[in-house]
């Protein structure tokens, strides 16, 4: 795609429940590149914002694009460039892992000689390949997380979007996935991703923004946000600050 178009823009998105902004005017963008950290207290509006990308929620006010397509005019081209590993993957137990993967790559019409060639790559890389024949109902999460994020890099997406991608996997899988992510980044496509593990987001992520009470209350590269702090004194101290203020 074209480098001079984000590969995602939020602007001025405004989610309410009730009386209640869940999200509050955000505004952000993820280039061709970007791997993209998204950190906030549980509750902070993380989630929210993440499903309304997807197109899993709705949202009331401003404008979300994928690759310039509207997540609400043009949802289903959105769909097509975009794949979603929630942070409590809810996925078809009665199938096995091979038919899980096989049927994503038939959604996204993933010639067969490929998808074998990057199933195969991804399920060696995260020692998953002895348990592609069992059932998904005997897998741990930590191995549904595998098996998802298989499922989410089978068509190569131009956006891929991960809420709390790190939980439940074992260091050596956490990993590999921080490898895989800067994979997809270095070929052009975009990361956004919600974390609290600080440190993997300072580390992995080039741009980073802390969202507290629906509101963005830090937005940038990660670099200029941190300073000469780490991301968690920045992120206690945002927090702490603004709980005062």
């Amino acid at each position: 795609m074209n480098a001079a178009v984000p590969v995602l823009a939020v602007k001025d998105v405004v989610k309410t429940f009730g009386a209640k902004r869940a999200v509050d005017n955000v505004t952000l963008e993820a280039m061709p590149g970007d791997i993209f950290g998204f950190v906030g207290h549980n509750g902070a509006g993380k989630t929210t914002l993440i499903r309304a990308i997807v197109g899993v929620t709705g949202f009331d006010e401003g404008d979300i694009r994928i690759a310039g397509q509207s997540v609400k005019s043009d949802a289903l081209a959105c769909k097509r460039v975009t794949a979603y590993v929630p942070d409590n993957p809810d996925i078809y137990e009665f199938l096995t892992g091979i038919q899980y993967l096989n049927y994503i790559s038939d959604i996204f019409e993933v010639p067969v000689d490929v998808r074998e060639r990057r199933i195969k790559e991804h399920a060696d890389r995260l020692s998953l390949t002895s348990a592609l024949g069992d059932l998904v109902s005997s897998y741990s999460h930590g191995m549904r997380q595998k098996l998802v994020l298989i499922g989410a890099l089978v068509h190569e997406p131009t956006l891929l979007v991960l809420d709390e991608p790190f939980v439940g996997l074992d260091p050596e899988a956490s990993f590999h996935v921080k490898e895989m992510l800067r994979e997809l980044a270095d070929r052009g496509s975009a990361v956004f991703f919600s974390s609290h593990v600080l440190e993997v987001v300072e580390k992995l992520c080039n741009k980073v923004a802390i969202i507290k009470q629906g509101s963005l209350r830090a937005y940038g590269p990660t670099a200029e946000v941190v300073g000469d702090e780490s991301l968690e004194d920045v992120f206690l101290d945002m927090i702490d600050r603004n709980a005062q203020g």
